[in-house]
């Protein structure tokens, strides 16, 4: 796998819904595509998308495993996590775990 980085962004969807992407591209470009329809499956819906948070990884791989796991988190864990609210973030993760 190259080593060339990648950025994750998460965008606020017309609807109210968050979408969580990848792409290798500028992050804007890629939201301007969001917003064109183009390679934009599940926001060709939901435009206009705008972009609430991005970050830059210089390993792809780092940026694949960010990507999934903010995928994989509740709206209001990413919201914690878009404040930086480190201290609700741990709360919202520590209440999934078995008692």
């Amino acid at each position: 796998m190259s080593n060339e980085g990648a950025s994750v962004y998460i965008l606020l969807c017309a609807d109210g819904s968050y979408y969580t992407g990848l792409t290798r591209k500028e992050v804007e470009t890629r939201v301007g595509e969001h917003n064109a329809g183009i390679n934009a499956e599940h926001t060709s819906k939901r435009r206009p998308v705008s972009l609430l948070w991005s970050a830059h990884f210089e390993q792809l791989t780092d940026a694949i495993v960010t990507e999934r796991r903010i995928k994989g988190w509740s709206r209001a864990k990413k919201e914690a996590f878009m404040r930086g609210d480190f201290e609700t973030l741990s709360s919202l993760a520590s209440r999934k775990r078995p008692s």
